[in-house]
């Protein structure tokens, strides 16, 4: 009984030091494949674009814009422009029929005349009021243009009758554009007068035009979203033809000049005596350089490198306590209505 029981410890003794001898085995190889491993994993430098802008969007308006109505009842007699005509301020564009306002006013000049050799001065001046709102009259009778532009639309001819405010048509002034855009409450702080501003157009693929801030009102309002909101004011001076009024836009106001820097993976920098390293790749040459944080797993480059560098990893991820992440995420937000966008790499 005593020989069986020993054997069983002997077995036992035999099992627990395989066991060991296994578990150190396993290390060992486990050392090696992470050393391999990391003998075998780069880390690329990288350039990083940081933008601090507001995003935005919306249509573009025409500088200004002019509904053609007619002021009084009438009937067409002259059109003196058609769809796509310059035109100046205060030039006839529709005239109505005014002979019964015309010869209202001729009459009344000679009434006047009469009265200023028979009548009293008292009465003179009166007439000479009447006849203010008898030219009035006669004014009324025309459609004119109230400043430089284009006319846009048009659709009235000879011999219609119309009657007061029927709009007939459209004159803009496109010598610039404009467009009043939604800027978050949280950005409001952040503009300013002349700021730049991108615009990109659908219908102008892969092109940005140029703008700026204009102005924005003192006071904010709510969107049906419940968000609140302050209207900026942006205006663009030189677009291309293709650009017409009431287009939409996306876009960007840029608070300040994009900022560009280098970036690398934590794991590709070593340290010895306090001063960080990196090791070239395939040279192994290392090269001193100055390190501050940026994200958890990436650090900007300060000096010493000057960007595309292959660097050999000096620690890992899994020995660091974290799993390698991919650029995405990185860095600080583009501020906008809808947060922002990450900086972008290069």
């Amino acid at each position: 009984m005593a020989k069986k029981k020993n054997r069983w410890l002997k077995l036992l003794l035999i099992l627990i030091v395989s066991v060991v001898v296994i578990i150190g085995a396993l290390s060992v190889v486990k050392k090696l494949l992470a050393a391999k491993k990391l003998n075998n994993t780069t880390y690329k430098v990288r350039e990083e674009i940081y933008e601090n802008a507001i995003d935005i969007a919306g249509t573009v308006s025409a500088a200004q814009k002019q509904t053609l109505q007619a002021l009084s009842d009438g009937t067409v007699v002259a059109v003196n422009v058609k769809q796509g005509d310059v035109v100046k301020k205060g030039d006839v564009i529709i005239q109505l029929d005014d002979t019964t306002q015309k010869y209202n006013l001729a009459k009344h000049d000679y009434d006047m005349q009469t009265t200023l050799i028979t009548g009293a001065a008292r009465q003179y001046q009166l007439m000479k009021t009447q006849r203010d709102a008898l030219v009035q009259k006669v004014e009324e009778r025309k459609v004119t243009a109230t400043f430089d532009g284009i006319i846009a639309d048009i659709d009235v001819a000879v011999g219609d009758s119309l009657e007061a405010k029927d709009s007939v048509g459209t004159i803009v002034d496109v010598s610039y554009l404009t467009a009043d855009v939604e800027i978050s409450e949280t950005d409001v702080s952040k503009l300013a007068v002349g700021q730049t501003v991108e615009f990109t157009f659908s219908a102008l693929s892969g092109k940005t035009v140029n703008g700026y801030v204009v102005s924005w009102p003192a006071i904010g309002e709510v969107t049906s979203r419940g968000a609140t909101v302050v209207k900026a004011k942006v205006r663009i001076d030189e677009y291309p033809e293709g650009i017409l009024p009431n287009f939409s836009f996306s876009g960007k106001i840029k608070i300040s000049p994009d900022e560009k820097f280098l970036v690398v993976e934590r794991y590709a920098v070593g340290r010895e005596n306090g001063q960080a390293f990196v090791q070239l790749v395939p040279s192994g040459e290392k090269i001193n350089v100055t390190v501050s944080p940026y994200t958890a797993d990436y650090v900007k480059i300060e000096n010493g490198l000057k960007g595309g560098e292959v660097l050999k990893a000096q620690s890992s991820a899994e020995t660091s306590g974290r799993r390698r992440g991919g650029m995405g995420g990185m860095g600080g937000m583009r501020g906008g209505m809808g947060g922002g966008m990450p900086p972008r790499g290069r």
